[in-house]
Protein backbone atom coordinates (compact mmCIF):
# COMPACT_ATOMS: atom_id res chain seq x y z
CA UNK A 1 0.00 0.00 0.00
CA UNK A 2 2.67 2.48 1.02
CA UNK A 3 4.45 1.71 -2.52
CA UNK A 4 0.90 2.56 -4.04
CA UNK A 5 0.81 5.68 -2.42
CA UNK A 6 4.19 6.49 -3.71
CA UNK A 7 2.87 5.66 -7.09
CA UNK A 8 -0.40 7.96 -6.86
CA UNK A 9 1.68 10.66 -5.67
CA UNK A 10 4.36 10.48 -8.43
CA UNK A 11 1.48 10.40 -11.06
CA UNK A 12 0.04 13.50 -9.48
CA UNK A 13 3.22 15.21 -9.42
CA UNK A 14 3.99 14.44 -13.37
CA UNK A 15 0.48 15.50 -13.97
CA UNK A 16 0.98 18.92 -12.24
CA UNK A 17 4.26 19.13 -13.78
CA UNK A 18 2.93 18.20 -17.54
CA UNK A 19 0.26 21.20 -16.81
CA UNK A 20 2.93 23.51 -16.13
CA UNK A 21 4.47 22.86 -19.27
CA UNK A 22 1.27 23.11 -21.38
CA UNK A 23 0.34 26.47 -19.83
CA UNK A 24 4.04 28.08 -20.14
CA UNK A 25 6.49 29.75 -17.56
CA UNK A 26 4.79 31.96 -15.25
CA UNK A 27 4.73 35.57 -16.27
CA UNK A 28 7.13 37.66 -14.91
CA UNK A 29 6.38 40.64 -12.54
CA UNK A 30 5.98 44.15 -13.68
CA UNK A 31 9.22 46.37 -13.00
CA UNK A 32 8.50 49.76 -11.58
CA UNK A 33 11.60 52.25 -12.87
CA UNK A 34 11.19 56.44 -11.36
CA UNK A 35 12.68 58.43 -14.07
CA UNK A 36 11.26 61.65 -12.55
CA UNK A 37 9.73 62.73 -9.58
CA UNK A 38 6.23 62.03 -10.84
CA UNK A 39 6.78 60.16 -14.28
CA UNK A 40 7.73 56.63 -14.26
CA UNK A 41 8.06 53.99 -16.82
CA UNK A 42 6.93 50.46 -16.06
CA UNK A 43 8.20 47.37 -18.34
CA UNK A 44 6.83 43.68 -18.70
CA UNK A 45 3.59 42.67 -19.45
CA UNK A 46 3.92 43.84 -23.28
CA UNK A 47 4.54 47.35 -24.37
CA UNK A 48 5.82 49.88 -21.91
CA UNK A 49 3.51 51.73 -20.11
CA UNK A 50 4.15 55.24 -18.92
CA UNK A 51 2.70 56.44 -15.36
CA UNK A 52 2.25 60.40 -15.05
CA UNK A 53 1.22 61.60 -11.63
CA UNK A 54 -0.46 65.14 -11.63
CA UNK A 55 -2.24 67.24 -8.69
CA UNK A 56 -5.52 65.23 -8.78
CA UNK A 57 -5.25 61.69 -10.70
CA UNK A 58 -2.67 60.09 -13.02
CA UNK A 59 -2.41 59.59 -16.77
CA UNK A 60 -1.31 56.41 -17.92
CA UNK A 61 0.42 55.87 -21.77
CA UNK A 62 -0.11 52.32 -22.86
CA UNK A 63 -2.17 49.60 -21.21
CA UNK A 64 -0.25 46.40 -21.71
CA UNK A 65 -1.60 43.53 -23.53
CA UNK A 66 -4.00 41.70 -21.21
CA UNK A 67 -6.65 41.84 -18.19
CA UNK A 68 -4.14 40.27 -16.10
CA UNK A 69 -0.96 42.66 -17.12
CA UNK A 70 -3.77 45.84 -16.84
CA UNK A 71 -4.57 44.87 -13.29
CA UNK A 72 -1.00 44.38 -12.33
CA UNK A 73 -0.33 47.42 -13.62
CA UNK A 74 -3.17 49.39 -11.59
CA UNK A 75 -2.12 47.50 -9.09
CA UNK A 76 1.53 48.98 -9.83
CA UNK A 77 0.40 52.79 -9.51
CA UNK A 78 -1.16 51.84 -6.11
CA UNK A 79 1.91 51.64 -4.85
CA UNK A 80 3.07 54.78 -6.15
CA UNK A 81 0.11 56.62 -5.07
CA UNK A 82 -3.17 56.69 -3.79
CA UNK A 83 -4.60 59.39 -6.62
CA UNK A 84 -7.12 57.66 -9.12
CA UNK A 85 -6.53 56.72 -13.07
CA UNK A 86 -8.08 59.35 -14.41
CA UNK A 87 -6.46 59.32 -18.42
CA UNK A 88 -5.03 57.12 -20.48
CA UNK A 89 -3.11 58.08 -23.68
CA UNK A 90 -2.69 55.31 -26.47
CA UNK A 91 -0.10 55.47 -28.67
CA UNK A 92 -1.06 53.46 -31.62
CA UNK A 93 -3.49 50.44 -31.80
CA UNK A 94 -1.87 47.45 -30.85
CA UNK A 95 -2.98 45.71 -28.75
CA UNK A 96 0.22 44.86 -26.34
CA UNK A 97 -0.57 48.59 -25.87
CA UNK A 98 -4.21 48.73 -25.18
CA UNK A 99 -6.03 45.31 -24.49
CA UNK A 100 -4.37 45.63 -20.67
CA UNK A 101 -7.80 48.49 -20.54
CA UNK A 102 -10.17 45.49 -19.85
CA UNK A 103 -9.39 46.01 -16.07
CA UNK A 104 -9.22 49.50 -15.93
CA UNK A 105 -12.32 51.54 -14.50
CA UNK A 106 -15.28 52.37 -16.60
CA UNK A 107 -16.13 56.15 -17.20
CA UNK A 108 -11.85 56.89 -17.51
CA UNK A 109 -10.57 59.42 -20.24
CA UNK A 110 -9.10 57.32 -22.87
CA UNK A 111 -6.94 59.95 -25.84
CA UNK A 112 -6.08 58.22 -29.13
CA UNK A 113 -5.32 60.00 -32.59
CA UNK A 114 -8.61 59.61 -34.99
CA UNK A 115 -6.59 56.88 -36.85
CA UNK A 116 -6.10 54.73 -33.63
CA UNK A 117 -9.75 54.89 -33.48
CA UNK A 118 -11.05 54.20 -36.77
CA UNK A 119 -8.43 50.95 -36.44
CA UNK A 120 -10.15 49.45 -33.06
CA UNK A 121 -13.84 50.53 -34.59
CA UNK A 122 -12.89 47.90 -37.23
CA UNK A 123 -11.20 45.98 -35.07
CA UNK A 124 -14.32 45.82 -33.08
CA UNK A 125 -16.81 45.31 -36.00
CA UNK A 126 -14.69 42.66 -37.23
CA UNK A 127 -14.93 40.71 -33.84
CA UNK A 128 -11.58 39.12 -34.67
CA UNK A 129 -9.03 38.40 -32.05
CA UNK A 130 -7.07 41.48 -31.09
CA UNK A 131 -9.79 43.41 -30.89
CA UNK A 132 -10.21 46.31 -28.40
CA UNK A 133 -11.44 45.20 -24.93
CA UNK A 134 -15.53 46.35 -24.91
CA UNK A 135 -16.25 49.45 -23.23
CA UNK A 136 -12.73 51.02 -23.61
CA UNK A 137 -12.81 52.76 -27.02
CA UNK A 138 -11.03 55.84 -27.20
CA UNK A 139 -12.78 58.56 -25.51
CA UNK A 140 -10.94 61.46 -26.58
CA UNK A 141 -9.46 62.28 -30.48
CA UNK A 142 -6.66 64.08 -31.50
CA UNK A 143 -7.27 64.97 -35.02
CA UNK A 144 -4.19 67.20 -34.96
CA UNK A 145 -0.65 67.18 -35.67
CA UNK A 146 0.29 68.60 -32.36
CA UNK A 147 -2.28 69.01 -29.80
CA UNK A 148 -0.82 71.14 -26.37
CA UNK A 149 -2.98 69.01 -23.22
CA UNK A 150 -2.69 70.21 -19.73
CA UNK A 151 -4.01 67.13 -17.45
CA UNK A 152 -4.32 67.01 -13.61
CA UNK A 153 -1.82 70.06 -13.87
CA UNK A 154 0.62 68.40 -16.49
CA UNK A 155 1.75 69.88 -19.62
CA UNK A 156 1.68 67.32 -22.46
CA UNK A 157 2.14 67.45 -25.99
CA UNK A 158 0.79 64.90 -28.32
CA UNK A 159 2.10 64.52 -31.67
CA UNK A 160 1.36 63.14 -34.93
CA UNK A 161 3.90 63.45 -38.05
CA UNK A 162 2.73 60.90 -40.89
CA UNK A 163 1.21 57.61 -40.99
CA UNK A 164 4.70 55.24 -39.38
CA UNK A 165 4.30 52.41 -37.29
CA UNK A 166 0.55 52.26 -37.82
CA UNK A 167 -1.73 55.05 -39.45
CA UNK A 168 -2.63 56.39 -36.07
CA UNK A 169 0.64 56.76 -33.77
CA UNK A 170 0.57 59.36 -31.16
CA UNK A 171 4.04 60.36 -29.43
CA UNK A 172 3.50 61.98 -25.59
CA UNK A 173 5.93 64.87 -25.13
CA UNK A 174 6.35 65.88 -21.70
CA UNK A 175 8.19 69.59 -22.60
CA UNK A 176 8.72 70.37 -18.52
CA UNK A 177 9.93 67.49 -18.09
CA UNK A 178 12.23 66.42 -21.07
CA UNK A 179 10.41 62.81 -21.48
CA UNK A 180 9.05 61.32 -24.69
CA UNK A 181 7.16 58.47 -24.50
CA UNK A 182 7.19 57.17 -28.46
CA UNK A 183 5.09 54.27 -29.02
CA UNK A 184 6.73 51.49 -30.97
CA UNK A 185 7.64 53.88 -33.63
CA UNK A 186 10.86 53.58 -31.34
CA UNK A 187 11.92 50.33 -29.95
CA UNK A 188 15.72 48.92 -29.09
CA UNK A 189 15.48 46.63 -32.21
CA UNK A 190 17.84 47.73 -34.95
CA UNK A 191 15.40 47.81 -37.91
CA UNK A 192 11.58 50.21 -38.09
CA UNK A 193 8.56 47.71 -37.61
CA UNK A 194 5.60 48.88 -40.25
CA UNK A 195 2.28 47.53 -39.71
CA UNK A 196 0.94 47.70 -43.73
CA UNK A 197 -1.90 46.83 -43.11
CA UNK A 198 -2.82 49.62 -40.48
CA UNK A 199 -1.57 52.08 -43.77
CA UNK A 200 1.53 51.94 -41.94
CA UNK A 201 4.50 53.83 -43.60
CA UNK A 202 8.21 53.62 -44.36
CA UNK A 203 8.53 56.90 -45.20
CA UNK A 204 6.07 58.29 -42.67
CA UNK A 205 8.33 56.90 -40.27
CA UNK A 206 11.62 58.26 -40.84
CA UNK A 207 9.96 61.71 -40.69
CA UNK A 208 8.69 60.75 -37.57
CA UNK A 209 11.74 59.58 -36.04
CA UNK A 210 13.61 62.86 -37.17
CA UNK A 211 10.43 64.17 -35.38
CA UNK A 212 11.14 62.65 -32.67
CA UNK A 213 14.87 63.14 -32.36
CA UNK A 214 14.27 66.93 -32.86
CA UNK A 215 12.08 67.43 -29.70
CA UNK A 216 13.44 68.91 -26.59
CA UNK A 217 14.36 65.83 -24.23
CA UNK A 218 16.84 63.60 -22.56
CA UNK A 219 14.52 60.31 -22.15
CA UNK A 220 12.69 58.35 -24.82
CA UNK A 221 10.82 55.73 -23.45
CA UNK A 222 10.25 53.76 -26.73
CA UNK A 223 7.52 50.88 -26.80
CA UNK A 224 9.57 47.91 -25.67
CA UNK A 225 13.19 48.09 -24.52
CA UNK A 226 14.85 50.15 -22.25
CA UNK A 227 15.47 54.24 -21.77
CA UNK A 228 16.90 56.01 -24.73
CA UNK A 229 18.68 59.03 -25.16
CA UNK A 230 18.47 61.47 -27.80
CA UNK A 231 21.64 60.77 -29.48
CA UNK A 232 20.53 57.01 -29.58
CA UNK A 233 17.25 58.09 -30.96
CA UNK A 234 18.58 60.49 -33.60
CA UNK A 235 21.23 57.43 -34.25
CA UNK A 236 18.46 55.32 -34.83
CA UNK A 237 16.35 57.37 -37.27
CA UNK A 238 19.58 58.06 -39.23
CA UNK A 239 20.56 54.37 -39.64
CA UNK A 240 17.36 53.14 -40.68
CA UNK A 241 16.66 56.87 -43.19
CA UNK A 242 20.08 55.35 -45.24
CA UNK A 243 19.21 51.87 -44.97
CA UNK A 244 15.56 52.68 -46.97
CA UNK A 245 17.63 54.95 -49.45
CA UNK A 246 19.70 51.82 -50.46
CA UNK A 247 16.66 49.77 -50.41
CA UNK A 248 15.08 52.30 -52.77
CA UNK A 249 18.41 52.53 -55.08
CA UNK A 250 18.48 48.75 -55.43
CA UNK A 251 15.05 48.83 -56.52
CA UNK A 252 15.48 51.32 -58.96
CA UNK A 253 18.13 48.84 -60.37
CA UNK A 254 15.91 45.98 -60.63
CA UNK A 255 17.23 44.03 -57.96
CA UNK A 256 15.08 40.86 -56.65
CA UNK A 257 13.74 41.20 -52.93
CA UNK A 258 16.10 38.27 -51.88
CA UNK A 259 18.94 40.15 -53.53
CA UNK A 260 18.04 43.05 -51.74
CA UNK A 261 18.12 41.63 -48.22
CA UNK A 262 21.53 40.05 -49.04
CA UNK A 263 22.58 43.40 -49.89
CA UNK A 264 21.30 44.99 -46.58
CA UNK A 265 22.35 42.07 -44.83
CA UNK A 266 18.97 41.21 -43.11
CA UNK A 267 18.88 37.53 -41.68
CA UNK A 268 17.26 34.55 -43.00
CA UNK A 269 13.45 35.53 -43.58
CA UNK A 270 12.27 32.78 -40.83
CA UNK A 271 14.41 34.48 -38.46
CA UNK A 272 12.69 38.10 -38.76
CA UNK A 273 9.05 36.70 -38.68
CA UNK A 274 7.43 37.88 -35.30
CA UNK A 275 10.40 39.42 -33.62
CA UNK A 276 11.61 36.27 -32.81
CA UNK A 277 9.31 36.02 -29.88
CA UNK A 278 6.60 33.40 -31.43
CA UNK A 279 4.43 36.24 -32.28
CA UNK A 280 2.82 37.25 -35.36
CA UNK A 281 5.11 37.49 -38.64
CA UNK A 282 4.84 40.61 -39.42
CA UNK A 283 6.81 42.03 -42.65
CA UNK A 284 10.38 42.93 -42.22
CA UNK A 285 11.54 46.44 -42.95
CA UNK A 286 13.28 45.85 -46.18
CA UNK A 287 9.71 43.36 -47.29
CA UNK A 288 7.91 46.52 -46.31
CA UNK A 289 9.94 49.30 -48.20
CA UNK A 290 10.21 46.89 -51.34
CA UNK A 291 6.40 46.40 -51.39
CA UNK A 292 5.97 50.09 -50.81
CA UNK A 293 8.30 51.04 -54.05
CA UNK A 294 7.46 48.31 -56.66
CA UNK A 295 3.53 47.53 -54.98
CA UNK A 296 4.39 43.45 -54.86
CA UNK A 297 3.34 41.61 -52.15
Amino acid sequence: MRNRNYLYLGVAAAGLAGLALAQGPAPMPLVVHQIKPNVYWIEGGGGNSGVIVGDKGVIVVDAKTTAAAGKELLDDIAKITPKPVTTVIETHSDGDHVNGLASFPMGITIIAHENNKKEQDAAAAAGGRGGPPAGHLPTQIVSKNKEELKIAGVKIEALHWANAHTSGDLVVYLPAEKIVFTGDIITTQPDALIHLEKNGSSEGWVTTAKGIGALNADQFVPGHGNVLTKTEVQKKATDVAAKRAKIKDLVAQGKSLDEIRTAVGDPAPAATKGGGRGGPAFASFTEVVYQELTKKP
